[in-house]
């Protein structure tokens, strides 16, 4: 009896904590986003300004995941199939991004690159401007997506080995080959899981962000940072509507990675 008292407790309190922390939240922006109808919410998306953070914003979640897919798979792939000196500096170095400060890297990236940084100035006697344009957004984007890939695929890469590379490698197939035909197929349920991380982070990123990309109205800011420049400028229900969506997206993209998740456990059992 005690038992099943304790069991039912902690699954009321459990549940309790989902509704406050993680249901109710969205709940309240889409409310709020609704507040004066669906169709006062929707013309403030049509704003040239929202219109393009919402272009910036996809852009850069796209570049980001095209990026940090390619280089995540060959960081794990290299991790996990050679030793060699400091390997486990490498691993901590690439897991960097998760316990620093997003705030910390997009001021690294405006002491190299900003107008008064390293090489800012010598970049932009080239009239190459990497701080307050849409290339620092991408580089700090980049930095603190960067992890999601190489650890989530980099566990199953070690359980594989090297026996069926090494056999194929003497059949004559190129490394591209045994990557693309032997070592992915394995882990491309990892893989799609560290993608949809990697793009609900790139898609949520606000602190880096906003300091390397100088806030600018229809030119640098992303969803987040428009979120903020409209509920400061007391736009609550634009504000609240790109808040929403943004939501909305992030969610889309969980719901498919535990739909996947889901479904490579099932073949897994089925196997």
């Amino acid at each position: 009896m005690m038992k099943s008292a304790n069991r039912w407790a902690l699954t009321v309190v459990t549940w309790l904590i989902v509704i406050v922390v993680l249901v109710l939240p969205p709940v309240l922006v889409v409310s709020e986003a609704l507040r004066d109808g669906l169709p006062t919410a929707l013309q403030t998306l049509a704003d040239p300004d929202a219109l393009s953070a919402i272009e910036l914003t996809i852009e850069m979640t796209v570049l980001s995941v095209l990026i940090n897919t390619v280089f995540g798979v060959l960081a794990a792939w290299v991790l996990s199939k050679y030793s060699f000196p400091f390997k486990k500096l490498l691993v901590a170095l690439i897991e960097i991004p998760i316990s620093v400060s997003p705030v910390v890297a997009g001021l690294i990236w405006l002491l190299l690159f900003g107008t008064q940084g390293w090489w800012g100035a010598a970049l932009e006697q080239y009239n190459i401007h990497i701080a307050f344009a849409a290339p620092g957004i991408l580089l700090a984007t980049l930095f603190v997506t960067f992890p999601y890939v190489a650890r989530t695929v980099l566990p199953l890469m070690e359980q594989q080995g090297r026996d069926a590379e090494d056999a194929a490698m003497l059949l004559g197939a190129s490394f591209w080959q045994i990557l693309w035909k032997v070592t992915l197929p394995d882990v491309r349920w990892a893989l799609l899981s560290g993608v949809l991380l990697t793009t609900a982070r790139a898609m949520g990123e606000f602190g880096a962000v906003s300091v390397v990309s100088g806030h600018i109205p229809g030119m640098t800011e992303t969803m987040p940072l428009h979120i903020e420049t409209l509920y400061n400028g007391y736009q609550s229900v634009a504000a609240f509507t790109m808040a929403a969506l943004l939501a909305l997206m992030a969610m889309a993209t969980v719901g498919f990675k535990a739909m996947f998740e889901q479904r490579a456990r099932r073949l897994d059992r089925g196997n």
